[in-house]
């Protein structure tokens, strides 16, 4: 089904039925393979649409992020079970090599960190998942951050178009909105931070664990 299918489709839904086609949208564009053909963050915007208070906002927002969680998980199993033979089938090297190498990547450099950050990314969130599982990362610790990135994820898209919605009515919900926007990028950037430190703190404990006497060695033959 083309993009435009899909949101003529969901436009055309009535609101509950709307709640539950954007909630399967961010499913299947969580899902890696799946999401190449979703137009997720359109979705949203139009999604966004319909939400007229903060009670219909957190009912939207609960159920594009239990979608996304769940098509994380889903991904991050065809990962476990597959392994990293899923970076070489016929559908992700047609329309996602590049995403998957940029996830791994990732994954190399940054650990547990990146599964949040991935998750922020609109051409490598999908991939993320299946590379943790296929790299056997843990439940424990794949699943906070793949949690908190769904929610920040989906967050943001639902709030531009409430904004642009809101925006077109009345000047002050505006403001009110873009201010909730903001309060969220910086709540973002505080989570991104903390883990970045921790990630730092783990590597410098690590290193300092290594160093042994052994790595003595060379400065006391050179003493003697």
């Amino acid at each position: 089904m083309a993009f435009f299918n899909v949101l003529e489709w969901l436009q055309s839904l009535s609101e509950p039925a709307m709640l539950a086609g954007a909630g399967a949208i961010a499913l299947g564009e969580a899902i890696i393979g799946v999401g190449f053909l979703l137009p997720g963050e359109a979705a949203l915007l139009i999604a966004a649409a319909t939400i007229t208070s903060v009670p219909e906002f957190l009912l939207m927002w609960a159920v594009v992020t239990v979608g996304a969680l769940v098509g994380n998980v889903i991904g991050f199993e065809l990962g476990r079970r597959v392994g990293p033979p899923l970076r070489n089938t016929k559908l992700i090297r047609r329309y996602g090599g590049d995403g998957w190498d940029r996830a791994s990547a990732l994954l190399r450099r940054h650990g547990r960190q990146a599964v949040f950050t991935g998750r922020l990314i609109p051409l490598v969130r999908s991939f993320v998942p299946a590379v943790a599982g296929a790299a056997h990362m843990p439940y424990r610790t794949f699943l906070p951050p793949v949690a908190a990135g769904a929610a920040c994820s989906t967050a943001m898209p639902l709030l531009v178009g409430i904004a642009v919605a809101a925006g077109l009515k009345n000047a002050d919900n505006l403001m009110l909105i873009i201010l909730g926007g903001l309060l969220l990028v910086v709540a973002v950037v505080i989570v991104i931070r903390k883990l970045r430190k921790d990630a730092r703190a783990k590597t410098s404990a690590m290193t300092t664990a290594s160093s042994g006497p052994e790595d003595l060695g060379p400065d006391l033959e050179a003493r003697r």
